[in-house]
């Protein structure tokens, strides 16, 4: 598997990785009417634009299909979006995405990085360096609540 730029004619891919990701890995961690008010089908059209304005990382298969998604957030210096599909987890993908976002991270000039991490991406995210700071919650507009969270951060310098 190799990782890529995404562009904005995968945002579609992209979506649905997130929603399959949320829907599988959050279900011990949030409602059903959480994740479902999370997760909607259609796509909001601000998603291709992030995609657009970020460096926005996919893993692909090898028919060039993104199966794993992730990016760094450029205004706030946070990584976003780390999402797997379920029939790939377990085989390193999300690290494949940490390694990129933390290597575009250092080549902008960034210092460190954060994140607010799902409890059950927690371990994950330790994995790959990061500390938690504080369990916090994260006001989602989709999901009309408020998730629970963990603010991580890592220093990469």
């Amino acid at each position: 598997m190799k990782v890529r730029l995404a562009v904005p004619a995968d945002a579609e891919a992209c979506w649905n990785i997130r929603n399959q990701a949320i829907r599988y890995g959050c279900k011990n961690s949030y409602d059903e009417a959480i994740i479902t008010a999370w997760t909607p089908e259609n796509m909001p059209e601000s998603y291709r634009k992030v995609i657009i304005a970020n460096p926005f990382f996919v893993a692909v298969d090898p028919d060039n299909r993104p199966v794993a998604t992730g990016f760094l957030d450029l205004a706030s210096g946070s990584v976003e979006a780390v999402f797997t599909l379920p029939d790939f987890t377990g085989r390193g993908l999300g690290g494949l995405i940490m390694d990129a976002i933390k290597w575009e991270a250092r080549e902008r000039g960034f210092e460190q990085l954060t994140l607010s991490s799902t409890p059950n991406a927690q371990t994950f995210y330790a994995q790959q360096g990061f500390v938690p700071v504080r369990e916090s919650v994260y006001p989602s507009a989709l999901a009309q609540a408020e998730l629970r969270c963990t603010d991580m951060m890592i220093k990469l310098r």
